[in-house]
């Protein structure tokens, strides 16, 4: 497996910002995005359950739609690609099949074998343990892949803006998604910025390490 270098990692992780002002006219080309589309399926969740679905939009009408949904922020009308990151809920036994049964397909691996594994993890979604909430647990996995997705565009020198200022119930009625079982949690647009964001060459501000990070023998 080829890998990057350090220098290059961090390089990319400190030109990435959170983009203010996208250029309409520079859209991110097909093979650049269907790498970034893939790294949202490779996204790593709890059990691997994936209670999600990324909404991919690239309509102008559409991205034109859910500005005064989102506090008039025009990065998503402006942006090449607007993904809307939606939780799965209720997160059910039939769920925890379906993936069961997935990893029977792609691993080889006999149902039979997997039972017990199966039994956990429905147990964990019917009665999770420690007062958890489970569209709360659910909805962490989905800013796993939401992290994910940015830090791949970043590598790939595609700017992005993670965006919480929106109305999830707005969303949900916009993309369709009411009554079909998944909730808007985040949206996050994707494309170039534009030459004018004054954001682009501010010094990114981030405590010392040492008053974030401890490290313990």
């Amino acid at each position: 497996m080829s890998t990057i270098s350090t220098a290059d990692l961090l390089s990319a992780l400190t030109w990435r910002y959170a983009t203010k002002q996208f250029d309409p006219a520079k859209k991110i080309d097909a093979a650049t995005w269907t790498a970034l589309e893939d790294a949202l399926v490779l996204a790593p969740s709890s059990f691997g359950l994936q209670p999600w679905k990324f909404l991919v939009i690239t309509d102008q009408a559409t991205k034109d739609s859910l500005v005064p949904l989102s506090w008039g922020q025009r990065q998503l009308a402006d942006a090449s690609h607007v993904v809307v990151f939606a939780v799965k809920f209720p997160v059910t036994a039939e769920d925890v099949h379906a993936h069961i049964v997935r990893t029977s397909e792609v691993q080889g691996a006999p149902l039979e074998a997997l039972k017990g594994f199966e039994d956990v993890v429905a147990g964990f979604v019917a009665n999770p343990p420690f007062g958890l909430e489970v569209r709360s647990w659910a909805t962490r996995q989905v800013y796993i892949a939401l992290g994910q997705f940015m830090a791949a565009a970043a590598l790939l020198g595609v700017d992005t803006c993670p965006m919480e200022g929106l109305d999830p119930a707005a969303y949900d009625k916009a993309l369709g998604l009411e009554g079909s079982g998944y909730y808007t949690v985040v949206a996050c647009p994707a494309g170039y910025r534009h030459a004018d964001d004054k954001y682009a060459t501010r010094p990114k501000v981030r405590f010392p390490k040492e008053n974030v990070l401890t490290r313990l023998a």
